[in-house]
């Protein structure tokens, strides 16, 4: 019997102006069952060319917690009410981990519409 890839977790990465903003949809999103929780690292400094020019910008990390068949869901939604006109979001396929912890992502996110 083979595994459903759709319940492997993944992470969802991206970067806020702030801790309020990262906040909100990450909440919003916990609430919802796409994620099972999203970790916010309140201090980053980004460094990155932006039309043309050098730009550094303080910034705050979340990283979302989710499994594959949630991931299109949750990238879209980050998309849709991120502050930034291009935010940064990447997704990481989990190859592994606490089985008790991969197993309690795909629970909280079994039951999301």
């Amino acid at each position: 019997m083979t595994k459903d890839v759709s319940d492997n977790a993944v992470l969802v990465y991206t970067t806020f102006p702030d801790i309020t903003s990262a906040k909100r949809i990450g909440g919003e999103l916990v609430d919802r069952g796409l994620v099972a929780c999203v970790n916010i690292i309140p201090a980053m400094v980004s460094i990155y060319r932006w039309e043309g020019k050098l730009e550094q910008s303080d910034e705050v990390v979340a990283i979302f917690k989710t499994r594959e068949a949630r991931t299109e869901d949750v990238v879209r939604e980050i998309e849709q009410f991120h502050p930034y006109d291009v935010p940064a979001v990447l997704t990481f396929k989990a190859d592994g981990g606490s089985a008790g912890y991969l197993s309690w992502i795909r629970e909280m996110t079994k039951g999301a519409s």
